[in-house]
C-alpha cells in the first residue's frame, strides 16, 4: 500500500509580497505591471532594498502550491525542488516539513534559493521579478525512487522542462521510476509557450500520462482546438484522464468515458495567481480519497474560488473545513 499520494517534480519559489511607494517604485525602472525572468544577481539587489521593509514572505511554486494543498487537506505529499543552503531556502524546507511534507533534496552549499519578488504599488499593480536560482540545478542524481514508487501520483509542473538539461533529465528519471513502481503520472502544462516551446521532452513525458492538467490556452496549444469543450473531446484520445480549466466556465474532466462539467462558484476575484494550483492539488487529494472525478472537480474549484478572493497564490486558513463545507 503507497502511503504518498502525490509526489512532485517542481520549481520551489519562494514568494516575497512587498507594499512599496511610487517613490521606492520610480528608481527601480521597472515598467509597471511586468513579469520577468531576471538573473541572481539582479534579484539580490532587490531583495536588499525590500529587507528594509517587511515583505510578506511564503513558500510557493505552482506545482509546490498544489502540494502544500494536498497537505493542508491533510493529504500525504513529496516536494523534488532544489533550494540553497540560505535564509530563503532553509525558510522553505521547514515550512514544508512543518506541512508534514517529505522534502528529500538535499539543500545546495551554493547558489541561491530560486524567489519571486511581487512588489505591490499604490494603483494595486504587480510588478513582478522571478530568480529561478537553485532550481534549474535539479537533476536526475535527486530523484530518490523509494519515495517516488512509495506514491500514488507523481506530478511533473511543465515549468521545469525550461530549467536545463538537468531538469528535463530529472523528469525523465522521475518518470521512468513512476512507470517502473506502477505510481500514476500526472502533468501540467504551466503555460502555452512550455507546449510550444519544448514540444519534444514534454511530448515524451506525455506518452506515459495518465493525466493532463490544462487550462484553455494550454490545451489549445496541445489540441489545436480553439474551444475548450473541443480540445478535451480530442485529447480524451490521447490521455486516460483529462481535466481541463476555463475560468468563469468552471471545469471539463474526461474520466474513464464519462464527461463531467463542474461551474465555477461566482465571485469577484481580487487575485487570479493560484487558482489552477489550488484546484490541482484539491482534485488529487479529492481523487486520492474517496471522492468520484466529479465530486473532487466541484470542492477543487471552491477551493480556486478561496484564492482568487484573496491576494496570494496560497490557501489560508482552515483549508479542511472548506474543503468540508463545499
Amino acid at each position: 500500500m503507497k502511503s504518498i499520494d502525490v509526489s512532485g517534480v517542481c520549481n520551489g519559489l519562494v514568494d516575497i509580497f512587498a507594499d512599496i511607494t511610487e517613490e521606492q517604485f520610480s528608481p527601480l525602472g521597472y515598467e509597471r505591471g511586468t513579469m520577468r525572468l531576471v538573473e541572481v544577481d539582479e534579484q539580490s539587489r532587490l531583495l536588499k532594498e525590500l529587507t528594509r521593509g517587511k515583505p510578506t514572505v511564503v513558500s510557493g511554486g505552482s506545482v509546490a502550491n498544489s502540494l502544500i494543498a494536498i497537505s493542508q487537506l491533510g493529504g500525504k505529499s513529496a516536494i523534488y525542488t532544489r533550494l540553497a543552503d540560505d535564509e530563503y531556502g532553509r525558510f522553505y524546507r521547514d515550512e514544508c516539513l512543518a506541512l508534514g511534507m517529505k522534502v528529500p533534496v538535499a539543500l545546495a552549499q551554493e547558489g541561491a534559493t530560486g524567489t519571486c519578488v511581487s512588489l505591490i504599488t499604490p494603483d494595486a499593480e504587480r510588478t513582478m521579478r522571478t530568480s529561478l536560482g537553485a532550481c534549474v540545478k535539479l537533476s536526475h542524481a535527486h530523484i530518490d525512487p523509494a519515495l517516488i514508487q512509495d506514491s500514488k501520483w507523481l506530478f511533473v509542473e511543465g515549468f521545469v522542462f525550461s530549467n536545463s538539461d538537468d531538469g528535463r533529465a530529472a523528469i525523465r528519471e522521475a518518470v521512468k521510476v513512476a512507470r517502473e513502481g506502477n505510481t500514476k503520472i500526472a502533468v501540467t502544462c504551466s503555460d502555452a509557450w512550455v507546449v510550444s516551446g519544448f514540444s519534444d521532452p514534454l511530448q515524451e513525458v506525455l506518452r506515459h500520462t495518465d493525466l493532463i492538467f490544462a487550462n484553455e490556452e494550454e490545451s489549445a496549444a496541445l489540441s489545436g482546438k480553439r474551444d475548450v469543450v473541443e480540445s478535451g473531446r480530442a485529447l480524451k484520445d490521447r490521455f486516460p484522464h483529462v481535466v481541463l480549466t476555463a475560468g468563469p466556465r468552471g471545469a471539463f474532466v474526461w474520466w474513464e468515458g464519462e464527461e463531467i462539467h463542474v461551474p465555477a462558484f461566482p465571485c469577484q476575484p481580487r487575485d487570479l495567481t493560484g487558482a489552477g494550483d489550488a484546484f490541482a492539488g484539491g482534485f488529487l487529494y479529492g481523487i486520492n480519497h474517496g471522492h468520484s472525478p466529479a465530486e473532487a472537480a466541484r470542492k477543487a474549484c471552491f477551493l480556486a474560488h478561496n484564492v482568487i478572493i484573496q491576494v496570494g497564490a496560497r490557501l489560508k486558513g482552515d483549508v479542511k473545513r472548506l474543503w468540508e463545507s463545499a
